[in-house]
Parts: C-alpha cells; sequence; structure tokens
C-alpha cells in the first residue's frame, strides 16, 4: 500500500508513457516483433498504470484488478493452450474495450475536479484525449466484427489481421482528430454513425474540458500573481 500512496501523483505520467509505448512502439521496434512479444506485455503494463489511476475508489480497484487477471490468464491460454486464436482475441478486445471505457470516464473526471492545474493535470488531460481515441478504435472494432465490411480502405481481416487492427486503430485517432484523409472511409449506417460519434466526443472534449482545464490554470495564475 506505501508503493501505490507513492506512485498515486505521478499516475498519469506512468499511465501516459504507457500509452505512448502502445501506440508509438513500432517507431523503436520492427512491427512483426512488436505487435506478436512486446504489445502485450505493454497493454499489461497500461492496464497496471490504469489501477494505479484508480487505486483509491475499491469498487473500480478490485473490478481493475479482475481485469489485469484476465488479460494474464488469455495471454497464457492464447499464447501456449489455445489453437484457436480468433476466439480469444475478441475476448482480449472486449477486456481493453471495458478497462478503457472505464478510465477514459476516470480520468476525465479527475481532471474535471481538479482545483490546481499542475503537469499531472495537463498530462491526464493528453491521457484522456489518447483513451477516446482507443475507445473509438475498439468501437470501430465492434462495428466492423458485426458488420464486416463496413470501412472501405482496410485489408481483410482474414488475410491480413494485424493490418486490419492497425488500420482501424488510425481510422478512430483520425476521425477524432477529425483530419480525415479519407483513405478509410464508413460504408455502413452503424460505421457512419460510430464516425460521428467519435468526431463529436473529440470536439466535445477540447471544447469542454481542455477549456475547463485552461480556465482552472489561468485562474489559478492570476491568484498566484
Amino acid at each position: 500500500m506505501k508503493s501505490i500512496e507513492y506512485l498515486y501523483p505521478y499516475r498519469f505520467t506512468i499511465f501516459f508513457i504507457s500509452l505512448l509505448l502502445i501506440l508509438f512502439g513500432t517507431l523503436l521496434i520492427p512491427f512483426e516483433i512488436f505487435n506478436t512479444y512486446i504489445t502485450p506485455i505493454f497493454f499489461i503494463v497500461n492496464i497496471l498504470a490504469g489501477t494505479l489511476l484508480i487505486s483509491k475508489k475499491k469498487k473500480l480497484h478490485r473490478t481493475f484488478i479482475s481485469l489485469f487477471f484476465l488479460t494474464i490468464l488469455y495471454l497464457l491460454f492464447s499464447s501456449y493452450l489455445v489453437t484457436d486464436k480468433e476466439g480469444y482475441r475478441y475476448f482480449e478486445f472486449a477486456i481493453l474495450f471495458s478497462f478503457y471505457c472505464f478510465v477514459t470516464y476516470e480520468i476525465i473526471s479527475q481532471v474535471w475536479r481538479s482545483t490546481k492545474v499542475d503537469r499531472g493535470v495537463i498530462l491526464g488531460l493528453m491521457c484522456g484525449y489518447i483513451c477516446l481515441g482507443l475507445v473509438g478504435f475498439f468501437t470501430c472494432m465492434a462495428v466492423e466484427v458485426s458488420e464486416p465490411g463496413s470501412f472501405y480502405g482496410i485489408p481483410a481481416h482474414e488475410s491480413e489481421p494485424e493490418a486490419h487492427i492497425e488500420s482501424l486503430q488510425y481510422y478512430s485517432f483520425i476521425t477524432l482528430l477529425t483530419i480525415g484523409y479519407g483513405d478509410i472511409s464508413p460504408t455502413s449506417q452503424l460505421a457512419r454513425n460510430a464516425s460521428v460519434l467519435i468526431g463529436l466526443l473529440g470536439q466535445f472534449y477540447l471544447v469542454i474540458v481542455t477549456a475547463v482545464v485552461i480556465e482552472k490554470y489561468i485562474r489559478h495564475s492570476s491568484k498566484q500573481n
């Protein structure tokens, strides 16, 4: 418990670093090696960082610990004991989707309730935005599973499963950032609705949550002066 108390003030920093490792690890490590061996480890670190993030809430803390052990079991079974990798991949996505929904809500809540804006809160603000992109990615995955072919411009899952996943993650963040290159586009009504939702969440976050943090920072700075 003492270690948790010591690390808690750095919770946003640890979580932010773990997110960067998941998203941009392939810039430093070859793609195949990273996805096969490194990504599962980084996701475990990320879940541990998320557990630290909500360590002061006992009910949520138990939930995150359960998610952590479920992820460990998934890795053991999928790597050594299971031949049907596909079914367990969906199980992994369900765990991670639940995790990022929980943690995104908690990050936004902590940032919103903060009375003093320091480096930790700024990193928390950035973590929340990145987590929205990951929530959007898992939403797109759910759409594609329920209605295959909902997105034009992504590789077929059967022939290129890793590229398929990477493309949906890329699409989610490009939509959240409202860049919209057009290389990937939604073709079904469900996919279009999901895309609009991701874009709206990104705009609401920037316009409301970020604006509130900036207002608190300006007010706090004015009091110090």
